[in-house]
């Protein structure tokens, strides 16, 4: 495993560097420290210290030992928008500068203190210098959250039809939507199957083709779960179909289920697709379906990304809330039903009901 920049050395007894023959142990401690957090969460985190130490950088301010204080200051710099401004550079001219959203600051307070606990300190988040700025920064910034589209099964299948039949990269493409929405899987979790069990160090789970449909095993954000995705009505929806003729014509028996396609599509290479590619496929495809044409040109794209799969199916699929609950992964319902855009909206009328 990849040693990480956000993670400090092996741990080391106080006063004494670690005997030779316990370092190999101290490495392997260390690569269940990483384990403990999804490669995408370590990134986020790595990239939010690089942020913090260069602002203080540039503060004059010390990032270590933690300081209540400095983290207060820094979180107002990010509300207010001047987390990039140098003492010896002019500030930003009102309206030039960009905040962050309410949800930004909080992951990067959550990263702070994910940081410092890893090298053994504590952040005191309930500190008043944090704490109280953090409760104004919530009261003044906080806004709803911007949900992405959710695709139906209609807009779907209207995707499908604006990718290349012939090409590996259409098949390819085919199987990812398809396997994305009946199986509401998250990019990271399709990008990270493979053909079967313990076949990549890298690999986030593996699939089976049963005669009645496809049982994925993966690890997500709440441990271990099995996903069931059923066959079909027909070949061209059928998500089992489209992923077993991408592995037929991609040769694929082994290894990563998703790989990139070069040499014009005619070449499929060894390694495995990255989560944002699985982004960029609903984002292009959706645009070329024409997908919300009622709205101006320049809003569309932000609408869709790969999580607009996993919310179409929660807002089309008829069935139980606790069939839906599982197939998402979500360990509350109230996570699930914020999954379900305008699903049964307005379909218990109260008005009505007080006798109006």
């Amino acid at each position: 495993m990849h040693k990480h920049p956000a993670l400090p050395a092996a741990p080391q007894p106080a006063g004494a560097a670690l005997p030779a023959h316990l370092q190999p142990l101290a490495e392997r401690a260390r690569s269940y420290v990483e384990a403990a957090a999804a490669p995408n969460t370590r990134r986020a985190y790595a990239a939010d210290w690089t942020h913090f130490t260069g602002w203080c950088r540039r503060q004059g301010l010390a990032p270590l030992p933690p300081d209540p204080q400095t983290v207060g200051l820094y979180v107002t710099a990010l509300a207010a928008g001047t987390a990039e401004d140098a003492p010896a550079r002019p500030p930003a001219r009102p309206g030039k500068t960009r905040p962050h959203a309410v949800s930004t600051i909080e992951r990067r307070l959550s990263a702070l203190a994910w940081n410092y606990a890893q090298r053994g300190l504590l952040l005191d988040r309930k500190d008043r210098h944090i704490a109280t700025v953090m409760a104004g920064i919530r009261n003044r910034h906080a806004a709803p959250a911007r949900q992405k589209e959710a695709i139906l099964p209609d807009d779907l299948i209207a995707m499908l039809e604006t990718l290349d039949r012939a090409g590996l990269r259409g098949l390819r493409d085919r199987a990812i939507l398809l396997l994305g929405f009946a199986g509401a899987l998250r990019r990271s979790e399709i990008v990270g199957l493979d053909c079967g069990r313990d076949q990549t160090e890298d690999g986030r789970g593996w699939i089976e083709v049963l005669e009645g449909g496809l049982l994925i095993t993966l690890r997500g954000k709440t441990g271990w779960r099995e996903v069931e995705i059923g066959r079909g009505s027909a070949d061209a929806t059928c998500p089992v179909v489209a992923l077993q003729t991408w592995l037929a014509l991609a040769r694929i028996a082994h290894g990563p289920l998703f790989r990139r396609v070069t040499g014009q599509g005619r070449k499929v290479g060894p390694g495995r697709l990255g989560d944002q590619e699985v982004a960029r496929l609903v984002k292009r495809a959706a645009l070329a379906a024409g997908l919300r044409g009622d709205l101006a040109e320049k809003d569309r794209p932000a609408l869709f990304a790969g999580h607009s799969l996993r919310a179409g199916l929660a807002s089309s699929a008829e069935a139980e809330e606790r069939h839906l609950q599982k197939q998402l992964g979500h360990a509350s319902a109230e996570m699930t039903r914020k999954y379900q855009r305008r699903r049964d909206r307005f379909r218990i009328n109260l008005t009505k009901a007080a006798g109006l």
